[in-house]
């Protein structure tokens, strides 16, 4: 007579469940910042990344959804960097910040030692500029 419940079953299919649910998910943006994004009619997705940076329509620089400062950010990368040496940065600026600052901000990453970002946009803009 068997006195034991057989709990192999449960985990295999808890197992599976983790599995399918991990697959399954995507990758959650935190949308407390509000950055308006320029549109593109080109571009790509891009999932890996564990650098988010975002200028707002104020210029106030955030670091992963947390305002931050230019030391802080090359701080962060300095300690993630060595962690992950294909370290991708995604930048998003509101639209009606200057060129001037994403550019700074790409400048800031890249002497970090970042060498992959990407710029966020919005999909679905014209083909051709606007005034």
């Amino acid at each position: 007579m068997i006195t034991d419940i057989n709990v192999t079953p449960l985990v295999d299919i808890v197992l599976v469940l983790l599995i399918v649910f991990m697959v399954t998910t995507t990758y959650i943006v935190n949308p407390s910042i509000k950055v308006d994004l320029p549109k593109a009619a080109t571009g790509s997705e891009t999932t890996k990344t564990s650098l988010s940076l975002s200028l707002d329509k104020d210029g106030k620089l955030y670091l992963n959804g947390q305002p931050a400062a230019e030391a802080a950010v090359t701080t962060f990368i300095g300690s993630e960097l060595p962690k992950n040496p294909e370290l991708q940065a995604v930048i998003a600026a509101d639209k009606v910040v200057a060129h001037g600052d994403v550019v700074h901000l790409i400048d800031l990453v890249k002497r970090a030692g970042v060498r992959r970002f990407a710029i966020n946009v919005e999909a679905g803009g014209p083909l051709t500029p606007t005034p």
